[in-house]
């Protein structure tokens, strides 16, 4: 019998569930999406999404294939609108799944709340089918994690978590038994939450001042800004130049500082390019904006360090401090500004610029320059057609290892793209989850298409391979770039780096465009690079989800700026290793696909 469409989708005495509360709270508080895997101990929940949806409110449940893609994809929402956004699990395994994922959210600092199903409240403690104890299991990768056992307890507690999301901001986590959520909710007549705005940090005059001197005093300084200086860019900028600094960044720093910036000498780390090394190097002052840089073995120990952070507990834990300042960027900027004098001489910030300019033409340049027709692709050149052919306001969700390395060196900032990874976290399989939450903020904002592109390699979508799945489940506008070599390549380098020769790096060569058809996913194999082009258009043009597989050379190796000389002992051990093994060729071919790249003085 089909419904009077006059008649309520529900009856107004209802009956009104803890769990029902909890997704009227998270609507109040701003979430879209829950992302998930259905699930007994889950049921209410998800039954409440369902309802509510049926009642109009803007929430869905997003049916991912893999709970750590669910997180994954929530840490991307999360980044990309401020927005609080949402995952969940069912008892046992199902939560465990989410871990991984809640990691990543809660180390980059995105306010995601975690939905933990847990098994029946009576059962706790007896070691009961699928019973964990999430509410101790998350408590490293969170900022807040309680256990809701009755329901009048539970209201607060959700507003507590919710706030604690926002705050931190950071990862909260629910452990809800399943019959817990199915209780009647305890009205407490408070489901209306509001973000609150974030305040102004300003930071202490007198340390603003002694920063002040301290710059006046050095002959030379260099700036290395990470993703704390989001929205400081002109601020950035204006300093730079009236003390004639060079301006290196993070990884994270580069969308926000990179953009016409005139000072810029690069990156530094192992997936570094340009002079920033040599510029804080060669510094008489290197002051650090907004930066938990996490390698301190490319942050000199013999150049005085002044560091700016909204967060205390940064503050000299990377490196050496001779002078602190605790304050957000951008106000301590703006205060300081008009307390330092110009410089007067700008031949070390010339220098440095001439210096990364030469090295753009150069070691990173390499690669790119004549190689439309050398097989198998290389990795870099593919970078480049696809920086050119996406478009100006792209979301570039990143796997981690050498995918980082090609988007951090040929990924063009221009103050409209984003760039997302999993950089502190450092996960595989980031890229595909990442774009699934990315696209479906993107989808949400109701503007125009916006190009949302999976940079992954074949060992991170393998690992969570299903996710396709969920891309044509909702077809949703993902352009998957798989740059395909048939191994890890990161890790091979770091096993030569460290005197070993590559082993159980290799995969089978498998044609994802033809696993992607038969999914329903438009896709191409690409083996010849004049073909690149094409096929990136082709996906682009495509309103729903594309996959394009290139097929790169898998000996192509990211060279860092700096080479130590452990480093090049152990790069040479490895290929004595490889030669006495009897993989003469297999050095060759390595020697022959990187010649190029190689660090120059």
């Amino acid at each position: 019998m089909r419904r009077n469409p006059t008649t309520p989708r529900r009856s107004p005495v209802a009956r009104r569930t803890v769990a029902d509360q909890l997704v009227s709270q998270i609507i109040a508080a701003g979430a879209r999406h829950v992302y998930g895997i259905v699930g007994d101990s889950l049921n209410p929940v998800v039954d409440a999404v369902r309802r509510a949806r049926e009642d109009g409110a803007d929430i869905e449940w997003v049916h991912v294939r893999h709970e750590e893609a669910g997180a994954f994809a929530a840490a991307a929402e999360a980044e990309i609108t401020g927005r609080l956004a949402v995952c969940a699990g069912s008892c046992g395994p199902g939560n465990l799944h989410l871990i991984n994922g809640l990691y990543d959210a809660n180390r980059t600092r995105v306010p995601v709340l975690a939905i933990a199903s847990h098994i029946p409240s009576a059962q706790i403690g007896t070691q009961y089918f699928q019973e964990t104890h999430p509410d101790r299991l998350f408590l490293e990768c969170s900022v807040y994690s309680e256990l809701v056992s009755t329901a009048e307890q539970a209201p607060r507690v959700i507003r507590s978590a919710i706030h604690h999301a926002y705050g931190a901001p950071g990862v909260a986590v629910l452990s809800l038994p399943g019959d817990v959520a199915d209780q009647a909710a305890h009205d407490d007549g408070v489901d209306v939450l509001t973000p609150p705005p974030a305040p102004r940090v300003v930071p202490d005059a007198d340390a603003v001042q002694a920063l002040a001197d301290a710059i006046d005093a050095a002959g030379k300084v260099t700036i290395f800004a990470g993703a704390g200086v989001a929205g400081a860019r002109s601020d950035v900028l204006a300093l730079a130049d009236r003390i004639a600094a060079p301006v290196g960044h993070s990884l994270r720093g580069k969308e926000h500082v990179q953009v016409d910036n005139p000072f810029d000498v690069g990156m530094s780390g192992l997936l570094g390019y340009g002079a920033c090394q040599a510029a804080m190097e060669g510094a008489d002052l290197l002051l650090l904006l907004g930066t938990d840089f996490p390698y301190d073995q490319f942050l000199p120990s013999d150049v005085r360090t002044a560091q700016v952070d909204v967060d205390p507990t940064r503050l000299g834990r990377r490196t050496r401090n001779d002078l602190v300042v605790l304050g957000d960027v951008g106000e301590t900027l703006r205060a300081l500004l008009p307390l330092v004098q110009r410089k007067r001489s700008r031949r070390f910030l010339d220098k440095m610029v001439d210096k990364h300019r030469r090295a753009m033409e150069g070691v990173v340049g390499a690669y790119t320059k004549d190689v439309e027709h050398h097989t198998p692709i290389h990795p870099e050149y593919a970078a480049v057609l696809l920086d050119e052919e996406a478009a100006d306001d792209a979301v570039f969700t990143v796997d981690t290892g050498m995918c980082n390395v090609w988007a951090a060196r040929y990924v063009t900032p221009n103050g409209r793209r984003r760039v997302i990874g999993s950089f502190l976290h450092g996960s595989m399989a980031n890229a595909v989850p990442h774009a699934i939450g990315a696209a479906l903020a993107a989808r949400d904002d109701g503007g125009p298409q916006r190009h949302v592109v999976a940079m992954a390699g074949d060992g991170g979508l393998s690992m969570l391979l299903g996710e396709l799945i969920t891309l044509k489940h909702y077809d949703l506008p993902v352009k998957v770039v798989l740059f395909d070599n048939a191994t890890l390549g990161m890790v091979r380098l770091e096993m030569l780096v460290d005197g070993l020769p590559s082993y159980a790096t290799d995969s089978p060569h498998v044609d994802y465009a033809a696993v992607a058809q038969a999914v329903g996913i438009p896709s191409v194999r690409v083996e010849d690079p004049t073909q690149i082009r094409a096929a990136l258009r082709q996906a682009f043009s495509h309103d729903g989800p594309a996959l394009v597989d290139l097929v790169t050379d898998p000996r192509a190796l990211s060279i860092p700026p700096k080479i130590t000389r452990k480093q090049v002992a152990g790069f040479t051990a490895a290929m004595s290793k490889e030669v006495l093994g009897g993989g003469l060729g297999e050095v060759m071919a390595m020697a022959r696909s990187n010649l190029r790249n190689v660090p120059r003085p």
